[in-house]
């Protein structure tokens, strides 16, 4: 079942690089308190993910802090070495946390797996966007064609706040 407005979100552990290497998230506590936007999608390095999705949260992330959003993430189903690696090269700095879901267990709690199997990429994200309040869904964007971000690129999230 895929997460719904005002479903909490699934307690779990994600991944992000630290300065040390792999270094787990709680969900619990990296939604709890505060205002997140967490968006997914199905693959670091890929086109449409580099060239718009995860620049567009760069790019907005002052827009979305004085619209009272306090933490941006992106997950993917990827290994925290992949992550780290894609943050840098997409020079994300402080602004967007770098999550990865690397078996896919966050993602499938959520719901929002996606089979590309047949195209050799295994099971990954759906490109989604979810606004959370202290741990609560608020706003959950699911884009349905998987190439564009209309419904869950940063500016589409500062339009539903």
């Amino acid at each position: 079942m895929t997460i719904s407005v005002g479903d909490k979100m699934p307690s779990g552990t994600l991944m992000t690089m630290g300065d040390g290497g792999p270094e787990p998230v709680s969900t619990d506590e990296w939604f709890g308190g505060k205002k997140v936007v967490l968006f997914g999608l199905p693959g670091a390095f890929t086109p449409t993910c580099s060239a718009q999705h995860v620049p567009s949260y760069v790019k907005n992330h002052t827009a979305l802090a004085a619209k009272g959003v306090d933490a941006v993430g992106c997950m993917s189903v990827n290994d925290a070495f992949v992550m780290g690696a894609w943050g840098k090269d997409q020079q994300v700095g402080k602004n967007v946390t770098m999550l990865a879901d690397g078996s896919a267990a966050y993602t499938k709690a959520l719901g929002l797996e996606l089979d590309l199997t047949a195209r050799g990429m295994g099971v990954r994200c759906q490109r989604f966007a979810i606004v959370v309040d202290d741990g609560v869904v608020s706003a959950v964007q699911i884009e349905e064609n998987p190439g564009g971000i209309e419904k869950t690129g940063a500016q589409a999230i500062l339009n539903l706040l």
